[in-house]
Formats: C-alpha cells, structure tokens, sequence
C-alpha cells in the first residue's frame, strides 16, 4: 500500500516523536508518524508505564502513561496520522519525494524527522524453546495494563530494572508473586531491589536466585506453572502460577536507518544545531541524536523536536519563517496576534 505523500514524515512514536508531531501541525504543515510499536509512547509505555517521572516542565511528578496519554492528545489535535507495527525497511528518493519503505507499504514525504529513540527494539525472548508456544497464552514480556494481572499467580524472570520495577508495581496486585534471576547480581536500582528484598523477607513474595526457566507446566492448554532448575546444582522444583513474566531487558538496534548514509557514532546519529544529519531533508531529534553536550533526557528530546521540525517546514517551504513565534498569539489557538 503507497500511502498519500505528506510534508513530514517522522520516525518514532516516543516524546520525543509525538512533541514533533504536535509541532508540525502548529506550523501548519501534514505530518505522521511510523514507529514499530503496536502502541505510541515509546520506552515509556514500553517499559515502565507506571513509573513516576519527575523531570519534565509543568509536571511536580506524572506517571509515564499518563504523560504519553497527554502527548498523544496534544499531538493528534491535528489530526496528524500515526502508523503502528511499521517495521522500518528501506528509503528512497523518487519524484523529489523521500519514499520510506516498510513491511506494510509506503510512505512518501517532503522531510524526515527521525526521532527514533534507541532505535526499534523488541524485548528480548526466553531462549528456552519450550517457552515459545506460551507467548500471548501465559507468557507476556510486555505489560501495558497491570490490572489485567491482578489476582494473578505471576512468575518474573529477571534481575535489571524492569524485572525490579515490576515487582515493585504488581506485588500488591498479585495473588502470589515471584522474582527469580540466574544470580544473586541484580542490574537494578538499588532502593528498589531493597524493596523487594524487603518484600520476600517479609514473607509477602517469593525471591529465587540462581534459578532459571526450566520446563512449562499446563493442564488442557492453559499454563499453570513452571519447572524451575537450580543453576547450581541442576536440581529442578515446580512452582504454580498462572503468567510468566520475562523481563530480560531490549535488543535495540537502528535496522535500515544504519544504511541512509548518516553519520553514526556508537548507534546514534550525527546532528549540528539546526537538527540537520547532513542529509538534505533528513532530521533527527532526541536519544538517538549525538552532539557535542548532549544529554538524554525528555526535556532536551523536546527542544530538539521542534527545532528539526522549524528547520525542515522552512527547508519545504523556504517562504515560511524558522521562527514560528509564540503560541500565546497565534490565531490557530484562538489567540490574538502580536
């Protein structure tokens, strides 16, 4: 499918490409957005859609989805389109138009903002291949909706911080919860693996270290429980529970971006002041963008967001301004202006 060709074309569905989103529609222009996610957010709702984030403008402390929630409001007021489970395969330059090509279709456009974050990732699978067949039947290494596990037995696998954080958000949601990681070294924030350290020793959730995912156990096609082996000693015990949670961290990479012909240092990409990649038309914006001074935060993401989108609407359109002005005083808004 060849979509309608559109001025802006932005990569990624994180802050940072929704803040871009919003700011194209602004400056009048038509933009969507492509991402690999099935759901807008990037990292945020990714991983740690329940954590606080304390760092952002206006915000004392928001929890991640609900921040994602108001990005995605303040973007589509434009009614920009957003395209989900777009895997990125390819890009070509045909009839003046930059054609961005995925396992779904195409889609041309005038300008490209990448603004894809770590790049696409995917959560890394359990490399027990009796786990396989479970996945979406017991076996989930994405949690959007935590009720949805509420009165659950739930199992996690893992010793990073999503495994931690996970623990931390579902222990009072659960029936029975459980942690277990192949050793006693955990790769987590510190407050939060005491937290649940404190929590097993309390007796209100169960801590197995130096264990590992061994075998599933079912009864008429649905989970109820695993074998866990001893890392150690190869001795093996079962364990009930209803969902299975492998929290083994993101395999990230740039795919097809990796060949356009930018400039990368360690994965990201090259950028001057002005957002551009040295590619005429092509500009990036937040974590995967490298700078001398460069700081990965959402804060810097969004200023880098609409500088690339001011400097790509006035590389279309050279008789609009780089400088939109203020928002108080444009009439898009209802407001008078200056």
């Amino acid at each position: 499918m060849t979509h309608d060709p559109v001025d802006i074309t932005i990569i990624g569905g994180g802050p940072t490409g929704l803040f871009a989103l919003f700011y194209a529609g602004m400056r009048g222009v038509k933009a969507q957005i492509v991402d690999a996610l099935p759901q807008l957010g990037g990292q945020l709702t990714a991983l740690y859609p329940e954590k606080y984030i304390f760092d952002v403008g206006g915000f004392p402390k928001v929890l991640a989805k609900d921040f994602v929630k108001g990005l995605t409001e303040q973007a589509l007021q434009f009614r920009g389109a957003t395209h989900l489970n777009e895997t990125i395969m390819g890009l070509e330059r045909r009839e003046g138009l930059f054609v961005l090509q995925t396992e779904g279709g195409e889609f041309p456009s005038r300008a490209i903002v990448i603004a894809a974050g770590i790049g696409a990732f995917s959560p890394r699978r359990l490399p027990q291949v009796v786990a396989h067949p479970w996945y979406g039947r017991g076996i989930f290494d994405v949690v959007t909706d935590p009720e949805a596990f509420r009165g659950k037995r739930i199992l996690i696998l893992g010793g990073g911080d999503t495994a931690f954080d996970w623990a931390h958000q579902l222990l009072d949601r659960a029936a029975t919860l459980t942690l277990v990681h192949r050793s006693d070294r955990f790769r987590a924030h510190a407050a939060t693996v005491t937290e649940v350290q404190r929590a097993a020793a309390e007796g209100r959730m169960g801590l197995h270290t130096f264990h590992e995912l061994h075998d599933i156990l079912s009864v008429d096609g649905t989970l109820t429980g695993v074998v866990l082996r001893d890392t150690k000693t190869k001795a093996t015990f079962a364990l009930a529970c209803d969902v299975v949670l492998p929290m083994l961290g993101y395999v990230s990479d740039l795919g097809a971006l990796a060949q356009w012909g930018l400039t990368l240092e360690k994965e990201e990409i090259v950028v001057n002041s002005c957002m551009e990649t040295g590619q005429p038309g092509i500009y990036a914006a937040g974590d995967v963008t490298t700078y001398p001074g460069k700081l990965k935060l959402i804060a810097s993401g969004f200023g880098e967001a609409a500088t690339a989108v001011n400097q790509a609407v006035h590389w279309i359109y050279p008789e609009k301004k780089v400088t939109p002005g203020h928002s108080s005083n444009m009439a898009l808004f209802g407001q008078s202006p200056d």
